[in-house]
């Protein structure tokens, strides 16, 4: 608990959590042969489902690779590179937006029906489910991370043939593939840099 400058009382993470989040996160690449259960995974959604969306609109939806069987199923649609880890992998989680999530919406934001603007635009409903649903993977990382799990998120697969193999018949659409387990140390390469803020940013 800290005191801000207007005296208003706010809470916020240790250094600690701030290092488990972002500064010591890494992304693997190899994973320890620990499974993970799957009241873990629960946990992480349940904490991830509170990351705010369009309306509360909520069009993320996911398919959790664990099982060898599952996992042949998928390795069809990886490049060459993301196969092996992939297979090793306690989870595999695919990340996908629902392009009708707006049916949802008298649900999920009953203070007002805004399902009618999304039902006239198709484009519109592409553009709000993909931004969203790729913010809530990113929570959904996060959340992960809080829990003591570590993640290896992917592009570098058929986005086409994941959706006709876990996806056919339904309004969603794969996103981004995510690893999540208990990272080997040993796999991972030297951190990359990030640019500075003055190279990013800019304050107007």
């Amino acid at each position: 608990m800290s005191t801000t400058n207007n005296g208003a009382s706010r809470k916020f993470l240790t250094e600690g959590s701030m290092d488990l989040l972002f500064r010591s996160a890494r992304s693997f690449n190899g994973w320890q042969d620990r499974p993970v259960d799957e009241t873990l995974l629960r946990k992480v959604y349940d904490l991830a489902k509170m990351g705010p969306t369009s309306f509360n609109g909520f069009p993320l939806r996911m398919v959790f690779i664990v099982g060898q069987k599952a996992k042949e199923r998928l390795r069809p649609a990886l490049v060459a590179g993301n196969r092996d880890k992939t297979m090793a992998a306690p989870v595999t989680a695919i990340f996908g937006y629902d392009l009708q999530f707006w049916k949802q919406l008298p649900t999920l934001n009953p203070a007002k029906d805004f399902s009618g603007m999304f039902r006239e635009s198709a484009e519109l409903s592409a553009e709000t489910a993909f931004r969203n649903g790729s913010l809530q993977g990113a929570y959904f990382m996060l959340a992960a991370r809080a829990v003591g799990l570590d993640c290896g998120p992917m592009s570098g697969f058929d986005n086409a043939l994941v959706d006709q193999e876990f996806f056919a018949g339904t309004s969603v659409h794969s996103n981004f593939l995510c690893n999540i387990g208990y990272g080997e140390e040993k796999t991972l390469y030297p951190r990359s840099p990030r640019p500075d803020f003055d190279e990013v940013c800019r304050i107007l």
